[in-house]
């Protein structure tokens, strides 16, 4: 977004009364019609902007910017730089493009739509409206063979976040959030390596905040559902984004200080099947058993009937 329309609207989100034209000028050593050119732009962006004669302007609706989401934020590493796009290929690929040019740890990334989005094992993530996509940057100093622990922090961080707004949100092994057995949230981490080495690390979630004004497109062939309908209210965008943001923040700061045994503790109590028996497509063949254990690289341990099964990978069902 143009930075004096950036600053146009986190000075009208943040004021509980008009802000004049004149006033806006001057901050920005613009003219009056300078800014009112700015305004319109934002109103033909969908900003509902209101002009109250001889007092200023009025920002009606919640608008979705970094200026807006920043001072929502608690964090301690992430939100060095927040992007907010209108469209783009994948957020993941973004953060690590962005990476190799030399971007620092904390870089995040939304966009509204997503036109080449992917999930796990190489699926298409589709973007629908009032979702949102997300992806951040991390540089931990860790072996690529723990990089998965990230993705199963994230995973926590959601769970936490989310629960605020409707309390049966369960985790399902590997990476996905569920609502009363429904996705309602998911995780694809990437990362570029070299051995010993993790050079960058993309954590990219997208979460469905609204059901589609027209129902769920027919390509989507499991249950899914979304966070109004869960929590029965209307959502905020930047309300769960900076509840998820600071619960990420906050549990990235208790990994590093005190590693993975308390991701590994609040993981195993949020996942939906600890203990309970469940089915596992590996890609070859089924094999059912009980969620015994999570191991520290996030494969699932399954007690079946012909012993410990080591799952690396996979989708699972809940029996």
């Amino acid at each position: 977004m143009h930075g004096s329309r950036e600053y146009i609207l986190t000075r009208l989100s943040q004021s509980s009364s008009p802000v004049s034209g004149g006033v806006l000028a001057t901050e920005l050593g613009l003219s009056r019609a300078g800014i009112w050119k700015h305004i319109e732009a934002l109103r033909n962006s969908g900003a509902d902007i209101q002009a109250h004669a001889g007092l200023g302007y009025v920002l009606q609706s919640e608008v979705f910017s970094a200026g807006t989401l920043k001072p929502r934020l608690n964090c301690k590493r992430l939100g060095s730089q927040i992007k907010v796009l209108e469209e783009t290929g994948s957020t993941n690929r973004d953060i690590m493009r962005a990476a190799e040019q030399g971007a620092e740890e904390g870089l995040i990334i939304f966009a509204d739509r997503q036109t080449g989005g992917k999930g796990r094992m190489g699926r298409s993530w589709l973007t629908v409206p009032d979702s949102l996509a997300c992806s951040v940057l991390l540089r931990p100093k860790l072996p690529p063979e723990k990089v998965p622990q990230l993705s199963l922090l994230t995973a926590v961080a959601l769970h936490d976040g989310l629960s605020h707004y409707a309390p049966d949100i369960r985790i399902k092994w590997p990476n996905d959030i569920l609502y009363k057995g429904a996705k309602l949230a998911g995780i694809l981490t990437e990362m570029r390596a070299e051995p010993g080495y993790v050079y960058a690390v993309a954590l990219g979630f997208g979460i469905n905040l609204q059901a589609p004004a027209d129902g769920w497109p027919a390509s989507i062939t499991q249950a899914v559902t979304d966070l109004g309908t869960a929590s029965c209210r209307k959502i905020s965008r930047l309300d769960v984004a900076a509840a998820v943001l600071n619960a990420l923040d906050s549990w990235y700061g208790l990994y590093l200080s005190d590693g993975f045994a308390p991701v590994h503790t609040a993981w195993w109590q949020a996942h939906a099947s600890s203990g309970q028996p469940v089915r596992v497509f590996d890609g070859r063949q089924y094999i059912e058993g009980i969620a015994s254990a999570l191991d520290d690289d996030g494969a699932l341990l399954l007690q079946t009937g012909t012993g410990m099964e080591r799952i690396i990978s996979g989708d699972l069902e809940l029996l």
